[in-house]
C-alpha cells in the first residue's frame, strides 16, 4: 500500500486530486487543509486539518501518517493579495514550503510541488524548464523562492510549473477565469478583458493526472504542465462566449495598464511543455476540448440539483 498525502485538497487542483486518487489500487490518501473539509470525501479517504505553517503541526502529521507522495498544492495564489500582504504570502509560499520539508526529515518521501509561470518575466517567446527566472510580482519572486528550497534537499522531488488553472467543482470557493466570464457574460455584465497578456490555460484534471503521473513514474525534477493551446485573455474569454453562445459585444478590449492593478503580471508566458510529454507521457487538451469537460460537469451538477429540489 502506498500513501499518499495531499495540502491544500479544498482547492480546485486538491479537490481534483482526490478525485483521481481515491480510484487508484493499493493507495491510502490523505487529504489535509487549513480548516474544515469543504467537499463530499469521497469512500476510503481521510480528512485532517493542516495548517502548513505551523512547523510542530507538519512534523507531527508526517510522524503519524509516514507519507511515500506528497502533493503540496496549497499556496496563496491571489496575485494582488500577494502584493499586499507580503508577509502573509511569504509565510504560506515559502515558509510552509520549509516546514513540510524539514517535516519530512530523513524519510524518502516523493515531494510533488506545483509552481507557477509566474516565476517569468514574460518577455521570451517561450520558456523550457531552464530559462531565466525574473518574477514580476511577489507572488511570482514568492514562487520562485520556493523552488529555491528544493536545492538542498536528499529527498526525491519535482516541481511542476504550471499556468492558468481553470476547472469545476460543486462548491469551489473561488472561482476561475472559465467560471467567472461564463456567469458575468450570462448575467448580461460587461466585463473588460486585458488583450495584451498571453497564456497556455490549463485544465485542472489534466494538471492532476500529471501529478499522478510523475508519482507512478518516480520523477524528479522541474516540468512545466500546461495547456497546449497559447491565447490571450481576450482570445480565451472569446472562446468562451463562443462556446456557450454568449453575447460578445459585453467584452470590452483594453490593455494591462488600463486595469490599474497591483501586482505586475508577465505579458506572455509560453511554457514549452515538451519535458514533460516525454518524461511522463503529458498530453493535455486544447482549450475547446477542455471547455466541454468543463460543461458535461456543470450539466452534471445541474441534474444533480433538478434532481434533488
Amino acid at each position: 500500500m502506498k500513501k499518499f498525502l495531499i495540502t491544500g485538497a479544498n482547492g480546485l487542483l486538491g479537490q481534483k486530486l482526490v478525485s483521481l486518487l481515491h480510484q487508484e489500487p493499493d493507495v491510502i490518501l490523505l487529504a489535509t487543509s487549513r480548516g474544515a473539509c469543504r467537499f463530499q470525501l469521497p469512500d476510503h479517504v481521510t480528512y485532517q486539518n493542516l495548517d502548513i505553517t505551523n512547523a510542530e503541526a507538519c512534523e507531527d502529521l508526517f510522524h503519524q501518517f509516514q507519507p511515500d507522495v506528497l502533493f503540496h498544492t496549497a499556496a496563496m495564489t491571489q496575485v494582488d493579495a500577494c502584493e499586499d500582504e507580503k508577509s502573509r504570502c511569504d509565510l504560506i509560499n515559502i515558509t510552509g514550503v520549509s516546514n513540510l520539508i524539514r517535516a519530512i526529515g530523513d524519510r524518502n518521501t516523493h515531494f510533488i510541488h506545483i509552481s507557477t509561470d509566474f516565476i517569468y518575466g514574460g518577455d521570451a517567446s517561450e520558456y523550457f524548464e531552464d530559462s531565466e527566472a525574473n518574477p514580476l510580482s511577489y507572488y511570482g519572486l514568492s514562487k520562485w523562492k520556493s523552488e529555491q528550497l528544493f536545492k538542498e534537499v536528499s529527498f526525491p522531488h519535482a516541481i511542476l510549473r504550471t499556468v492558468l488553472v481553470y476547472g469545476v467543482l460543486t462548491d469551489l470557493s473561488r472561482s476561475n477565469i472559465v467560471l467567472w466570464a461564463k456567469s458575468a457574460l450570462e448575467n448580461g455584465n460587461e466585463i473588460q478583458v486585458v488583450d495584451d497578456q498571453y497564456r497556455c490555460p490549463t485544465l485542472a484534471e489534466d494538471l492532476a493526472l500529471a501529478c499522478l503521473q510523475v508519482a507512478r513514474e518516480s520523477a524528479t525534477g522541474t516540468y512545466h504542465v500546461s495547456g497546449k493551446d497559447f491565447l490571450s485573455v481576450l482570445q480565451i474569454v472569446h472562446n468562451i462566449a463562443d462556446f456557450w453562445s454568449l453575447d460578445k459585444k459585453l467584452i470590452e478590449s483594453i490593455p494591462t495598464s488600463g486595469l490599474n492593478q497591483k501586482a505586475q503580471r508577465p505579458p506572455k508566458t509560453k511554457l514549452n511543455i515538451n519535458k514533460a510529454m516525454q518524461c511522463f507521457n503529458f498530453h493535455p487538451k486544447g482549450f475547446l476540448d477542455g471547455l466541454a469537460v468543463v460543461d458535461a460537469q456543470l450539466k452534471k451538477i445541474n441534474d444533480s440539483h433538478e434532481k434533488s429540489t
